[in-house]
């Protein structure tokens, strides 16, 4: 087994999601102390951490059906094993099963779990053997059981997305959350336009095209595996097509005042400052101190000006701040992150119901602490990367029963003709995958502080 072995790596990578950590973090920091690691392995390893997380589901229903106990006394350490093991064998049609089976049992081996080999290669040859076989729902005649046990959803988020969507609805969006996120980068138009870039992306091999809604947007093939074009003077920012939409929503001016009441990590503070031509000033605020520390790398490295950084919670009131001192608010708030689940799969499995909720309080305290730092006149747009009732316009209609000066401002009337299809009857964002280009699900909705 080689030095750098992605099933070991990714072993240990699942093992450090299991206890908290974010699965991109872990993964990027695998990834750095293994500079070493050949181009296929690279992949091989992520698509092995982000395949278990994301059809945990099917795997555990495939694994309790060959197993002669229930899952859930199976040691972890263990598990995580079949997990893998299992992933491969149903999932990876270019990994040979017998090398799958052998590869996972030498892996258990070499982590000291010599004790399990035996069961693990029983379980694993039981999966191969018998996946025909294997009760896998119907969609039509078991939905929730299907997305469940198919479509590797938690049970209580199964159950929301059909009362809330309906069948069909909801077992689309769930295809379209176990799809691979499409690589996207934001052009930096303080440097060049998408067509200059588009131009160097196909010069230098790239399969690429301009995205259908964001005027800044490229989607690249395969656009992870290497640096891009520009890479080293700032050419682009990672970003999902739906979350460049949203500083266009805002609509910076050249000479405003504008908040970032969320900021980091910088994604779209970055862009409030390109769409101004770096002629706007920003407040930028996060409560995390070093995820902020990461929307100053992102002004530096992308030659934006005028942003100014400072850590603070905006649940509590920002007593350096004057009211009605802001032209433009964006509130970009923490959230479920339902809407990302391609990008972030673990949190599928560590959301819980209550935790809607607890969202939608800080939301509404992030919304009430912004709301009066706005000027007379000016516009906010509270922005999600989820579309949960509870943390959408739940939020939205407290925060206008609590704030009578504000109005809903009908966001279908400020953007180009193309991008209307984005909105919903009430003038909201909404993106979803399977409807439109791949995107993140995102929600947005503009306010105005009347006179």
């Amino acid at each position: 087994m080689k030095k750098n072995d992605p099933r070991k790596m990714a072993w240990e990578i699942l093992a450090r999601v299991e206890e908290g950590m974010f699965s991109d973090l872990a993964l990027d920091a695998a990834l750095s102390n293994a500079s070493q690691l050949e181009d296929r392995d690279r992949a091989l390893l992520t698509e092995l951490v982000y395949g278990v997380l994301r059809y945990r589901g099917r795997l555990d229903f495939a694994l309790s059906h060959c197993c002669s106990q229930p899952l859930r006394k199976v040691e972890p350490a263990v598990l995580r094993l079949l997990r893998l093991g299992c992933y491969q064998i149903l999932l990876l049609d270019r990994i040979p099963v017998r090398a799958a089976v052998h590869e996972t049992v030498e892996l258990a081996k070499r982590l000291g779990l010599s004790r399990a080999t035996g069961f693990v290669n029983g379980i694993l040859r039981a999966v191969d053997r018998r996946r025909e076989s294997i009760p896998w729902p119907d969609p039509r005649k078991a939905p929730l059981a299907h997305l469940q046990h198919v479509l590797s959803l938690p049970k209580w988020l199964a159950q929301t997305w059909l009362k809330e969507f309906g069948a069909a609805e909801a077992l689309a969006l769930a295809e379209a959350m176990l799809q691979v996120a499409p690589f996207t980068v934001r052009v930096n138009s303080l440097q060049q336009g998408r067509e200059e870039f588009l131009a160097a992306l196909t010069d230098a091999g790239y399969q690429a095209m301009a995205t259908a809604y964001a005027p800044e947007g490229i989607s690249i093939e395969g656009g992870g595996s290497r640096r891009l074009p520009g890479d080293d003077r700032g050419a682009y920012q990672l970003q999902d097509q739906a979350s460049m939409l949203i500083a266009h929503l805002l609509a910076p001016q050249p000479g405003e005042r504008l908040l970032d009441a969320c900021a980091a990590p910088g994604g779209k503070t970055t862009h409030l400052a390109a769409l101004a031509d770096n002629r706007a000033e920003i407040m930028a605020l996060d409560i995390s101190a070093a995820r902020l520390a990461l929307v100053e790398q992102s002004a530096l490295r992308l030659g934006t000006q005028g942003i100014s950084c400072r850590a603070w919670d905006l649940t509590a009131a920002p007593d350096f701040l004057k009211n009605g001192s802001f032209d433009g608010i964006l509130v970009d708030a923490p959230c479920s992150g339902l809407g990302t689940l391609r990008r972030n799969p673990e949190s599928r499995w560590r959301r819980q119901p209550a935790d809607l909720a607890v969202n939608a309080e800080r939301q509404l305290a992030i919304l009430s602490r912004a709301a009066p730092l706005l000027r007379t006149g000016g516009r906010l747009v509270y922005s999600l990367c989820t579309f949960t009732q509870e943390e959408t316009e739940g939020v939205v209609q407290k925060f206008l029963a609590a704030y009578p000066e504000f109005e809903r401002i009908d966001l279908r009337l400020q953007v180009p003709e193309a991008w209307r299809e984005l909105f919903d009857e009430q003038g909201a964002l909404r993106t979803w995958p399977h409807h439109h280009g791949g995107m993140d699900a995102f929600f947005a909705v503009g306010f105005r502080r009347k006179a």
